[in-house]
């Protein structure tokens, strides 16, 4: 099986371009790290990696990384969000696009600022 790493957005690898952007206080990222459930029968667990770069305070996302199954099917859908310029809530508040890890970019609950 096949896993992709796409994004959308400003790259904040280590929050160096969306600091330089935004400013350090402004920007909080959301991140999540699992087993997608496609392996829970299998004897090899891959992780998905997850992240949502936001802007405060209305935490509009400008960025959207995936590295994982299916982060290609995931991204064409999440990316016209991104450049309309979608908020966490409005994320919060929207069915997934499958595969069913997709679910996780919409119920992220925490964030890492940084």
């Amino acid at each position: 099986v096949c896993a992709s790493v796409l994004s959308s957005g400003i790259n904040a690898e280590y929050g160096a371009e969306a600091e330089a952007q935004y400013g350090a206080d402004n920007i909080k990222i959301f991140q999540s790290k699992f087993t997608n459930m496609f392996y829970s029968m299998t004897t090899r667990k891959p992780k998905t990696y997850m992240k949502l770069i936001c802007v405060l305070p209305e935490e509009r996302i400008v960025g959207l990384h995936v590295l994982g199954l299916g982060a290609d099917e995931m991204l064409q859908g999440f990316a016209v969000a991104v450049v309309a310029g979608a908020t966490k809530k409005q994320f919060d508040s929207t069915v997934a696009i499958h595969p069913t890890s997709a679910e996780e970019f919409v119920t992220m609950s925490w964030g890492l600022s940084i």
